[in-house]
């Protein structure tokens, strides 16, 4: 089979750092887990219109944080941006361990917005960063022709009950909903959300799995290896395709049907 790499010649210097974190909580009604979607403004340059997990960039503030915490300087800067990001876009507090509650949650997101360093916000509230409550599962890496490229950390965390309040940052996103892997494929199938390629694999991926303890236990047995999508020219018609040996059920799709940001 013929395969072509899709890599600007400056792809590094377009390099983003960025994380994500695929957020479950155990479904009221007793199915399979539901995790947190967000729907993002359509006016966004970067997968605008398209339901994706919380997450953003990575910040100077989170590789200083990250270098008082120790580990390794990339990935501990991307859980912090991973819990700084969620309670920004959506007032939940992941990775933390001190006192919470949802009037808590709602005066420190506000903090944070005001001033948009988490370090400030775990010391006014005595909370500790317990990094490992999110767990490596993904990194994605696509180096095609865009105007920014995103070298994306995926994480999972866990909020139990899920006995929370969520709140839309409307400056980025329109709207969140929890919903299963399942779930939220149906509803790309129906055509009622836009899905991108990254997206629409990890939900595969996750479908897989029941709870969050089954997709955590397989998270930590498979390798984190860097996915970056490539074409590959199948019985004549191209597809966007992503390696094996990753987690991944599904490996791609015609590339004249993937939606890629």
């Amino acid at each position: 089979m013929e395969t072509h790499d899709i890599e600007p010649e400056n792809w590094l210097a377009k390099t983003t750092p960025a994380a994500t974190v695929v957020i479950f909580r155990r479904d009221p009604e007793g199915g399979a887990a539901q995790l947190l979607m967000v729907e993002r403004n359509a006016s966004l340059k970067f997968a605008g219109g398209a339901t994706v997990f919380p997450g953003g960039k990575i910040d100077p503030a989170d590789r200083e944080l990250a270098t008082r915490l120790g580990g390794e300087i990339e990935d501990m800067a991307a859980r912090v941006a991973a819990v700084r990001e969620t309670l920004e876009e959506t007032g939940l507090v992941i990775g933390i361990e001190g006192a919470v509650d949802g009037a808590i949650a709602a005066e420190a997101r506000r903090m944070l917005i005001s001033g948009g360093d988490l370090a400030p916000v775990l010391d006014a509230y005595g909370w500790r960063l317990v990094p490992d409550q999110l767990v490596p599962f993904a990194r994605w890496w696509p180096k095609h022709r865009t105007e920014r490229i995103f070298d994306t950390r995926f994480y999972l965390a866990d909020l139990g009950t899920g006995a929370v309040d969520i709140e839309v940052d409307a400056t980025e996103n329109r709207h969140l909903f929890w919903a299963s892997a399942k779930g939220a494929l149906d509803l790309a199938a129906e055509r009622k959300i836009k899905v991108i390629f990254p997206t629409r694999r990890n939900l595969e991926r996750l479908a897989q799995f029941e709870t969050f303890e089954e997709a955590r236990a397989h998270a930590e047995a498979t390798p984190v290896g860097t996915i970056s999508p490539y074409v590959e020219q199948r019985d004549g018609e191209h597809w966007l395709m992503i390696p094996d040996d990753l987690g991944y059920p599904v490996r791609g799709e015609p590339l004249e049907m993937a939606q890629r940001g």
